[in-house]
């Protein structure tokens, strides 16, 4: 089956996990500017139920934001394409969905291998589970035979709570969801279309899907018949998949909280590591280095900070030494004591590929000598087993209680 992932109001989501104590809060996220113009781009519910929409200009609904409380953000977008590669990554990672593509900055699709509704269910659920556990961003997911009838079912799980964020769509129930869908919200369906079918009396997907395959061809064209096709459960939309990742990250949620910066280091040391291994085994190298790390949102007995910054290399590089001198900056320019951390995440992003770079013509020795010791490195791992050898700042290299 197709699994399509749709990351719900993902502007504001990133904002209330960076930002722990605003969750069950009104908040939303804009493209504000200093003269006070913009657009609500992301909200939560809480802001929904207070009437605010998206799309709404900033100076008309100011008053309501103020007189309720509303935080407001600016977007940041580089913050928002971060997370979204961090979900990519930990759902690879998880290695249950196949074929697992970004669509866009809060979609995905995939494949699961398996037709019986329960199991696939059963494997979406925990999907689901570990991408709100690693990024604190709920998602909301549908299944089917295409692309297009994932979506259909996305948009149940999203609109109906008894779905709890899962709509498994099978050829039994799909003339029932598509009679229930408007059709302006059926992917591929354009403004022009939707012009067109309320022309001609069609105002569901079913009446759409009803409609003769050479009618559709004449007077909507291979887009439409793409999307006719496909709520017939026959695939006609193909996406494609990208060959490296265009970033690398690895977070933890930690079994026991911990207010040791010490302790904090070694962890940022270890997934730097291990990055880094990542990096070079794509070919890649990186130039920007983010971290950041949170208290324990659900302890509202204890007192709340996250943190989240990044760091512009000299130069593209794939040496963990390099890496890891970045990131453990970052955490000492980020670290407050007094608090109790229960996540840390690093990010490597900016990819070049190797290849792609020339050695800098007044270090070229340090610069190939780097690369030969990273290369033995891994070999050396690759042979006797990952983290053999490894940063002397490594939670790996602290004996075992």
């Amino acid at each position: 089956m197709i699994i399509h992932i749709d990351c719900n109001t993902f502007f504001a989501s990133c904002e209330v996990a960076f930002h722990p104590e605003l969750y069950g809060k009104p908040v939303v996220v804009a493209n504000s500017n200093e003269t006070g113009g913009g657009v609500i781009l992301a909200l939560t519910p809480e802001a929904k139920r207070l009437g605010l929409k998206r799309g709404n200009p900033v100076f008309q609904v100011r008053k309501l934001i103020h007189d309720n409380g509303v935080v407001m953000f600016d977007a940041n977008h580089g913050k928002y394409r971060e997370i979204s590669h961090h979900i990519m990554q930990t759902v690879v990672g998880q290695d249950i969905i196949q074929n697992f593509v970004q669509y866009s900055i809060d979609e995905f699709f995939g494949e699961i291998p398996v037709d019986d509704e329960t199991e696939v269910r059963h494997y979406v659920s925990l999907v689901k589970d570990l991408i709100k556990k690693e990024t604190d961003i709920p998602v909301s997911c549908g299944c089917s035979q295409t692309y297009t009838l994932a979506k259909v079912a996305t948009w149940y799980s999203k609109h109906y709570n008894g779905y709890k964020g899962i709509c498994v769509l099978s050829e039994a129930n799909r003339q029932k969801a598509l009679a229930g869908l408007p059709i302006g919200d059926v992917w591929g369906i354009g403004r022009s279309f939707v012009r067109f079918m309320a022309d001609n009396n069609i105002s569901t997907a079913l009446d759409f899907a009803k409609m003769s395959e050479p009618y559709v061809q004449r007077y909507l064209k291979t887009g439409g018949l793409r999307t006719w096709k496909e709520l017939h459960g026959v695939r006609a939309i193909e996406i494609e998949r990208g060959d490296a990742q265009k970033s690398l990250s690895h977070s933890q949620t930690f079994a026991y909280m911990t207010d040791e910066k010490q302790q904090l280091r070694e962890i940022t040391a270890d997934f730097v590591s291990r990055l880094a291994y990542k990096l070079r085994a794509q070919n890649s190298m990186c130039r920007t280095v983010t971290l950041f790390f949170r208290t324990n949102r659900h302890r509202t007995d204890l007192p709340q900070y996250s943190a989240h910054d990044s760091r512009t290399l000299p130069a593209h590089t794939q040496d963990t030494r390099i890496i890891t001198e970045a990131a453990l900056q970052l955490l000492d320019q980020l670290f407050r004591p007094g608090f109790q951390y229960k996540k840390l995440g690093v990010v490597l992003s900016d990819f070049v590929p190797s290849t792609a770079v020339q050695l800098d013509l007044f270090n070229a020795d340090n610069d190939r000598k780097s690369r030969q010791l990273m290369q033995a490195l891994d070999d050396i791992n690759r042979r006797f087993g990952e983290q053999t050898i490894h940063s002397a700042l490594s939670v790996h290299n602290k004996k075992s209680e």
